[in-house]
């Protein structure tokens, strides 16, 4: 198998634990962690994981410079990523966050047509469309989407969140083109668990550990194993071998696995309208990741 289709692997794995994660960490803020607690924990928590990881992996010596690209990478894509991500949503409702969070991928096609100078297609526009297409019709299905005052900073701060993980999508590729994703993710978090210890220390300080019962704690153990180290772990690998512009597109499948996870559960129903939706997406990620024809 190839190096392209275990990208692709790697990226549909991640997005199936992104889908879980809604289920399985959904109870976990307030009730038994702070929001900033929680980021706290993932970040410390993957940091220490990858550290350990790269004991069985080749040394790299990272060079001055990148260590200081990867101090305002860390920024964009841990730091303000989580913070805001978890912020807005405190502040906002789920689906307003979930819609929001569509932006993405346009914005990365914009930075990586600007930055990276990738060639635009129309098969890449359309498939764009198709798959915001679908996974907008599952978001306005599962909940009630509406913008007003009560919402509008939690919504601005779920549109930074958007901003910063694909300003860290285009111009991190660099980086992991230069080293193997293991050496960049090992400083990354380590950087970021500095970063964020003043964020998110007074709430750690202040969790009721007792309190936590089973389910509370294998939650808290998947957000920061599977969640962040084995999701950030599989993206990054997508990022090594794909174009930033597909891996952003992955994000529509959250959606509709999300979809398929609650009704595997039985808390969901499969319909027509997630079926086309779904196919809708699924098309839609086709089209992007087809290479434009090489004109003689």
């Amino acid at each position: 198998m190839n190096k392209a289709n275990l990208g692709h692997i790697a990226l549909l794995v991640a997005q199936v634990i992104y889908a879980m994660n809604y289920s399985i960490a959904k109870d976990l803020m307030p009730a038994y962690l702070q929001p900033f607690a929680l980021v706290l924990l993932r970040i410390t928590g993957a940091g220490i994981l990858f550290w350990i990881l790269s004991l069985f992996t080749k040394n790299e010596k990272v060079e001055k410079e990148d260590m200081k690209k990867l101090l305002w990478l860390t920024l964009f894509g841990i730091v303000i990523n989580q913070v805001f991500f978890i912020w807005g949503l405190s502040l906002t409702k789920p689906i307003n966050s979930a819609i929001i969070m569509i932006s993405n991928p346009i914005m990365v096609f914009v930075f990586t047509l600007i930055v990276l100078k990738e060639r635009i297609t129309i098969p890449k526009i359309s498939g764009l469309f198709l798959a915001i297409t679908g996974a907008y019709i599952i978001l306005r299905y599962r909940g009630n989407f509406e913008l007003g005052s009560d919402t509008m900073l939690g919504d601005l701060f779920t549109l930074i969140n958007s901003a910063s993980w694909a300003i860290f999508v285009v111009f991190s590729k660099p980086l992991y083109n230069k080293y193997s994703t293991v050496t960049v993710m090992k400083w990354m978090f380590l950087i970021g668990s500095v970063y964020i210890l003043p964020i998110g220390g007074y709430d750690i300080l202040h969790t009721n550990w007792a309190a936590f019962d089973g389910n509370a704690i294998f939650a808290t153990a998947f957000v920061v194993v599977a969640t962040t180290f084995l999701a950030y772990l599989l993206n990054i690998y997508g990022l090594q071998q794909l174009s930033p512009n597909v891996v952003s597109m992955y994000i529509y499948l959250q959606p509709f696995l999300a979809s398929l996870f609650a009704i595997s559960l039985g808390k969901d129903k499969l319909d027509l309208t997630k079926m086309l939706a779904g196919a809708c997406i699924i098309l839609g990620l086709y089209l992007v990741t087809l290479k434009p024809k090489i004109e003689k």
